[in-house]
């Protein structure tokens, strides 16, 4: 008996994700990666359960890598480390405005983002910038950004947040944040707040500004993950309905 048909008579989903990282998931199991995975469950007939870590630096490692749980639910299409299925959503940085201040900005060559506020997540602990950033710094963009923390301290409920509401309160003229952080809490402000896909920068060719998101399991796992993939293409409609539900930009 192979380890996924193991997985199976166990009658168990083993997701690993992040016990605090809305819109994807937390411990209450609020998130759309929590929505979608118990979907799975429900279609595998299996009982979910959770394997809770930081998503940050060695995550894979400790989970998937250490047996303590069997699947990611949202890793970039291709990823190296995992096997992935075929994916599931595909999103990407968005230009966040609020649409009364009509700033329409359509890519990263508007003259107009050389007079305004910008909010960019800063990511990384070893500093590596983000795709918006790399593509600001090549123009020479850099005087008026304004950084704001991916994680916060300890203390503070959804840092993530704080760059979207920054643009609803008019402290900053934009956010350039990745699509599904930016739809989850831009949702709240309704009308007021404008979504704008941001193209690739010809700039950076080798810089994507928006990826495939899929499953990863264990590169031994394959029957698991053609399991996994089978369901996901069956359950397309209802999984498009989660991610409307959180309002995530879809390519």
């Amino acid at each position: 008996m192979s380890h996924s048909q193991a997985v199976i008579a166990k009658q168990e989903l083993r997701v690993c994700a992040d016990p605090d990282n809305l819109p994807y998931s937390n411990r209450k199991q609020e998130g759309f990666e929590n929505k979608i995975a118990a979907l799975l469950a429900k279609e595998l007939h299996a009982k979910l359960s959770y394997t809770w870590q930081r998503q940050k630096n060695g995550f894979i490692r400790q989970t998937l890598g250490a047996n303590r749980c069997d699947v990611v639910m949202g890793v970039p299409y291709g990823y190296e480390r995992v096997l992935s299925t075929q994916p599931y959503y595909w999103s990407g940085y968005v230009f966040v405005t609020a649409r009364n201040r009509h700033l329409s900005i359509a890519s990263f060559d508007d003259p107009i983002l050389r007079q305004l506020k910008i909010g960019l997540h800063g990511i990384g602990n070893d500093g590596s910038n983000s795709p918006p950033a790399s593509a600001l710094a090549v123009r020479g963009i850099t005087e008026n950004i304004v950084g704001y923390s991916m994680w916060g301290d300890t203390t503070q409920k959804n840092p993530q947040a704080q760059v979207i509401d920054a643009v609803a309160k008019g402290d900053i003229d934009v956010a350039i944040v990745w699509g599904p952080i930016a739809g989850y809490y831009a949702k709240k402000y309704g009308n007021d707040l404008e979504l704008t896909l941001a193209p690739h920068d010809p700039k950076l060719p080798d810089m994507p500004f928006d990826y495939e998101i899929a499953l990863g399991v264990r590169k031994t796992d394959q029957a698991f993950a053609e399991k996994l993939e089978k369901i996901l293409e069956k359950q397309q409609s209802h999984i498009q309905n989660i991610l409307s539900t959180y309002n995530v930009p879809l390519i």
